[in-house]
């Protein structure tokens, strides 16, 4: 009796997954859309989950193998899912037609406190609470808050010099511990001599490093709403108690000194005496609750370690591997230390004209995400091919594969700073490495300042040779994040006057 109730259980799930590629087939083909045939149910999902590979190669592989279409269509279980290929679709995604395009695409289930943050919120819930958070990264507020940056650069070479093991391995590690420093005493007032080895740097990496665990959260999360609420998947389960525990304490702590440090703690202060968030516009009411607050904590710390790590690692690495580029970002630094008596300032900082370059040209090469991904929330239609896309469609945009393009770039793996000689560069519709649109990521002008002023510390009192273990370059797997597996940097202290 056993076998013939298995055998029908097979036969029933075999039928079951044809049916359902066969009506996602059906679906893309009636709207005029190429639709990728490998796994018609899961599609990029399952290569991701089965095979040792980042999602953002599954993304490029699919990006290039249908390059020349305006999109392509492939299994999302039961959710219409597009990869978009064509600049102007991208532009009318992230800005053009925002309104239909502001969902991350992945829902929050109620307790799940460190995930409901501004990167994961959705609606007017995101509206109001991003609302709430942006004064803190205001060109002022960011110039009151440098002198905390800029202690932290100059504690971290002491630190190095302190521990010159931390110079020859594991450089992401290094300027991970740089990131969680900086980020931890910017934005929390975190300042003590234990701030390097601190707990909140576990975390970090924790949080986002990818697991088969974590990958079935996430796209469970991603895809389907009605599971994820009735497993009540919680993605940052594991780090909740401890963090909010952390954040709590540091509010009280701050409600009880009288000095201003223009940091995120106040910011948690002031909105918390000023009471309840309200939305003229919708009337939608939010109470700036200790563990509100904490998950926007927990957003701007994660998101301050990980991905800035990533843009300084990408800059090292490339200037470690092309030293005429090395040499001019030098004498800038120098020149501009000598300038300043050996002090750094806010200004010149933002000054520094040949750093940003390589920068912008570093994170197009290796950008901190690979891919981004939204969700349609109201029908609408991509222009170029006539595109309709229904409310509930997931969309896609291969990031790494859109920098690397020669469409967009010629000659694209030649590392070339030039190419951001004008700011309207960094305005391209495909070059995306902090995200695009109003969506885009709310401390990037913080980000891009860390990472900046980090860089600035290393390569005054450091220069830098890139060590790559076989080529090609190959990567970790990683949900997210773009992270070279067999690329390090090491540390050679440099002869100067500080």
């Amino acid at each position: 009796m056993l076998i013939p109730l298995i055998l029908l259980f097979l036969v029933t799930l075999l039928l079951f997954i044809h049916a359902t590629g066969k009506n996602n087939e059906n679906y893309w083909k009636k709207r005029g859309v190429k639709f990728h045939n490998k796994n018609k149910v899961m599609g990029i999902f399952w290569d991701f989950l089965m095979k040792n590979r980042p999602m953002f190669q599954v993304v490029g592989d699919l990006y290039k193998q249908y390059r020349e279409e305006p999109a392509v269509g492939f299994g999302g279980f039961f959710t219409p899912s597009l990869l978009i290929n064509d600049a102007t679709n991208i532009q009318h995604v992230f800005q053009t037609d925002f309104q239909a395009f502001n969902h991350r695409g992945i829902e929050i289930n109620e307790g799940d406190h460190l995930a409901d943050n501004i990167l994961l919120m959705n609606g007017n819930r995101w509206k109001l609470v991003r609302q709430s958070m942006t004064p803190i990264f205001t060109s002022a507020k960011l110039k009151k808050m440098f002198y905390i940056m800029d202690k932290s650069g100059k504690d971290f070479v002491t630190y190095l010099k302190n521990n010159p093991e931390r110079l020859k391995d594991n450089a992401f590690d290094t300027i991970s511990t740089y990131c969680c420093a900086a980020i931890g005493a910017a934005v929390f007032g975190i300042v003590s001599e234990s701030v390097f080895d601190s707990p909140f740097l576990d975390i970090a990496r924790k949080a986002f490093k990818s697991t088969f665990k974590s990958d079935i959260k996430t796209t469970i999360s991603s895809f389907s709403p009605w599971l994820s609420k009735k497993l009540n998947i919680k993605l940052f389960s594991e780090h909740q108690d401890f963090f909010i525990a952390a954040i709590k304490r540091i509010i009280r702590q701050r409600e009880q000194e009288n000095t201003k440090k223009y940091d995120f703690a106040d910011m948690c202060v002031s909105l918390q005496k000023s009471g309840t968030l309200r939305d003229r516009e919708t009337g939608l009411e939010l109470e700036p609750t200790d563990e509100l607050l904490s998950g926007q904590a927990f957003f701007f710390f994660t998101a301050g370690v990980e991905p800035s790590a990533a843009s300084i690692f990408a800059c090292l690495m490339e200037l470690g591997k092309h030293p005429e580029h090395l040499k001019k970002v030098h004498d800038e630094i120098d020149a501009t230390f000598e300038k300043l008596n050996g002090e750094l300032t806010y200004e010149s900082v933002m000054e520094m004209e040949y750093l940003e370059k390589v920068l912008c040209e570093s994170i197009r090469l290796l950008p901190p995400i690979g891919f981004l991904g939204r969700q349609c929330v109201e029908n609408t239609v991509l222009p170029v091919g006539n595109i309709k896309v229904e409310k509930g469609t997931k969309v896609f945009v291969a990031v790494y594969e859109l920098h690397r393009d020669p469409k967009y770039y010629p000659n694209p793996e030649v590392f070339d700073p030039e190419r951001f000689e004008s700011e309207s560069a960094q305005d391209s519709s495909v070059y995306m490495p902090f995200g695009k649109g109003n969506r885009l990521c709310v401390g990037m002008r913080f980000a891009r300042l860390q990472v900046k002023t980090g860089l600035i510390y290393f390569l005054r009192n450091y220069t830098v040779k890139t060590k790559i273990n076989g080529y090609p370059i190959r990567f970790r797997k990683e949900m997210i994040q773009v992270r070279p597996n067999n690329v390090d940097i090491e540390f050679i202290p440099r002869n100067i006057k500080n």
